[in-house]
């Protein structure tokens, strides 16, 4: 009985200094690429990460898709970290919080699962993780914009100079106002022989001929043609949102219906996949944080711009 109160008691004291620290923070970041993986949200884990934390009342946000206020201060968020310590037979991962200086601020227990199937077997390893915060009722105290004033003091930082080292600062101003006068702007006189120059205007008013003519030169409003410029630009745009699906090889792509309107097949190259969609077959790949699917039509190289959420 003494051994179960003292168990318990360690348990309350563990969630009670977990919801102390967690409330110091307003945002949970959730990256969409855990380090363990190679590609975004595989397994589906980071969005089961972001779902269960806003279901436990945090405010989630992921990596790349940040609020002003927290791209403007970092240390109002934990970024999340997924331990995966997975073996062949066993699914085993715990969630480390981590702040803007990368120290450890809460580290949950350790979940664990023995299903054979990827997805189903995280889910579950992730789920006995939150059970740690299942208890943690989250309510940001506005801690982590708390700062200490900084005082700056003058106060007798001006000290009196003898009379050598007073002759020494007048000879250097001296001699520093000159340079500012040598390095003075000189006044150009381009303009005024443009306005002189005979050449540049003809003017005729005899009785038989009435002729003017300003031959001065005029600006112009075409700019000189950026030929560094390597952004794709695609013939057409879907602006259909298509979500992806993972598979065992690759994603499918499917509509808010859903409808699956495209299969994506992994390549030996990250981040560019084979693509069918109905009788077309081509290339998917993402440039500039844009996904676009290329193929051919007939001769014509056809470039669609796509709008997919992973």
């Amino acid at each position: 009985m003494k051994r179960l109160l003292l168990t318990l008691f360690i348990v309350s004291s563990y969630l009670g200094m977990a919801q102390t620290d967690l409330n110091d923070y307003k945002y949970i970041i959730v990256p969409k690429k855990f380090d363990s993986f190679k590609r975004e949200n595989q397994y589906q884990t980071s969005t089961l990460v972001k779902h269960l934390f806003s279901k436990n009342g945090f405010e989630t946000v992921y990596e790349d898709e940040m609020p002003v206020e927290l791209y403007e201060d970092r240390c109002l968020g934990l970024l999340v970290e997924l331990l995966d310590d997975s073996s062949m037979f066993t699914t085993k991962v715990a969630l480390d919080l981590k702040d803007c200086r990368s120290q450890t601020v809460f580290t949950t227990i350790q979940g664990k699962s023995r299903l054979k199937e990827f997805v189903a077997s995280y889910s579950e390893a992730i789920r006995g993780a939150f059970t740690s915060l299942e208890d943690v009722d989250h309510q940001y105290n506005g801690a982590s914009t708390k700062t200490e004033p900084v005082t700056v003091s003058f106060k007798n930082d001006i000290k009196k100079l003898n009379e050598g080292q007073d002759a020494t600062v007048q000879q250097k101003a001296t001699l520093d106002e000159q340079s500012y006068k040598d390095l003075r702007p000189v006044e150009s006189n381009i303009q005024k022989k443009v306005e002189e120059d005979p050449e540049t205007i003809r003017q005729v008013t005899t009785k038989e001929e009435q002729i003017y003519e300003n031959r001065q030169p005029v600006s112009s409003n075409i700019s000189k043609m950026d030929t560094n410029s390597t952004k794709k630009v695609a013939d057409t745009v879907n602006t259909d949102i298509w979500y992806a699906q993972e598979l065992t090889n690759g994603y499918q792509l499917v509509d808010n219906t859903p409808k699956i309107r495209m299969t994506l097949f992994e390549s030996s190259v990250q981040g560019v996949y084979h693509a069918k969609m109905n009788n077309k077959h081509g290339l998917v790949y993402t440039k500039d944080g844009t996904w676009f699917f290329e193929y051919y039509n007939g001769s014509d190289l056809i470039t669609e711009e796509l709008k997919v959420k992973f």
